[in-house]
Parts: C-alpha cells; structure tokens; sequence
C-alpha cells in the first residue's frame, strides 16, 4: 500500500514545457493562434460553422504531438515518482509528453487530442493511435466525433478534481505557462498555507504573482536541477541557488 505521508509534489504545467519538445504554442507571437484565429477553430460556434476547417487544425495539430518526444523535464518528473515521491501532475496541455514519460497521475484540464469524443455524450471517449477524425466518423450513438478538447468558452470538466489535488500539495510547481488562462491560473491560490509556490519559466520574474518562488530557466534546465536537489536529500524544498 502507498505511503500518503511521502513528500506530495503537485505539478501545474502549460505550454512552455512542451514547447522545448518541438510542439508549436498557442500564444506566443509565432504561436498557432497567430496563423489560426480562436474564434475559426476552438470555439464550439467555429465547430457548428465549419467542422471540416476544425478537424483538419486538430488532425494537424494531432501529428505534431505524435512526432515529439518527452524532453528533461517530462522525464525528470517520471524520475521522481519511481524513486517514491507522490507526483501529480495538473496540466493545460493536450498532449501525452507526460504519461510517455513514465508519469502516471497526469489530469488534463483542456482534454486529450489523442482521444477523440462523441458531440452527444461526452463521457464517450475514443482512443486515435493512428489517423485522425473525418466528418462522418460517428460514435456509439450515432453522432459526429469531435477532438476531446476543451474549446474557449466551454466549461472545464476536469477543474474540481484540479482544485482538490493543488489543496493537498506540499509543494506547487508551476511550469511553462503564463498564468493567463482562466480558470486555471486561479489554482495557486488554493494551496495549503505552508506549502511553497515556485515557477519555472524563462519569464518568471515578469509572470509570478506576489509570494511565488521564481526560477527563471526553461522547463529543460529548471525541473531536473529542482528535481537532482530532491532525489538526493527526499524532501521538497527550493535551494537559493536557482532562485531568481
């Protein structure tokens, strides 16, 4: 049986850490949401519009996460759990880079674009280990599958089970994301009282609201030196020297 008392690392994880895995941003200046606006490819308006034009975005975007590969970040996370840390990983991101890593309580806040989903039932989930969704692709009940993503002014199915996990972390570890998207950006205040909030992005002296810890180094460099501090003395803490 699992020891609950082992050190409780909770990971909140955007963009920015699969990024350095070769997957193309939404927001950046060169980001996707410069070549594809929001409002024609995630919203459920552009789906009732044009289901081909968001298909074909998500089919793409589908490829492209297939083609990247966990970097030392994911992996350093992976590392910690099978040495006897709990880890938990909360994430904005809708690829696997996490779970091919060797992760294995990752929670997906915006969905899977591995997985496709039924227009009717969303608790109707369908792997896609290969190919993507073409129109006429329908579920059990008949209905045109759509990505298993959670678009803009949709509600966010998963963020009670993401507020729950956060209220039990020892320490928050932000990573990669600019605490812009709403609700999630709201989970660092659901933290214990006593449990530090540190971020790691090469922005974070701009990003980190008042009383977060910054690390300002790529997820790639920031997670595994964090992550060699813990291995080597068990514990969560924030050695001064990435401070900053």
């Amino acid at each position: 049986m699992a020891d609950d008392r082992r050190p409780h690392l909770v990971v909140f994880t955007g963009s920015g850490i699969s990024a350095e895995s070769g997957i193309q941003t939404f927001r950046a200046g060169d980001g996707l949401w410069a070549e594809h606006p929001i409002e024609e490819v995630a919203t459920p308006e552009a789906w009732r519009r044009d289901p081909a034009r968001v298909l074909q975005f998500y089919n793409l975007r589908r490829e492209q996460v297939r083609r990247a590969r966990p970097n030392a970040a994911h992996k350093a996370f992976a590392a910690l759990e099978q040495q006897g840390f709990r880890v938990s990983i909360i994430t904005q991101n809708i690829d696997d880079l996490h779970e091919r890593a060797g992760s294995r309580s990752v929670l997906h806040l915006h969905g899977e674009i591995l997985k496709a989903r039924s227009t009717v039932d969303a608790r109707m989930q369908y792997p896609l280990p290969r190919g993507g969704i073409a129109l006429g692709d329908i579920c059990d009940k008949g209905s045109q599958l759509r990505p298993d993503v959670v678009w803009f002014g949709e509600a966010v199915p998963h963020f009670p089970d993401a507020c729950e996990i956060v209220g039990e972390a020892d320490l928050l570890l932000v990573v990669g994301t600019s605490l812009a998207v709403m609700p999630a950006a709201s989970l660092l205040e659901l933290t214990p009282r006593d449990a530090p909030s540190v971020l790691v992005d090469p922005e974070a002296e701009a990003l980190a609201p008042p009383g977060v810890t910054r690390i300002s180094l790529p997820a790639g460099k920031g997670v595994p030196a964090l992550v060699r501090h813990w291995q080597r003395e068990g514990r969560l803490w924030v050695p001064q020297t990435l401070v900053g």
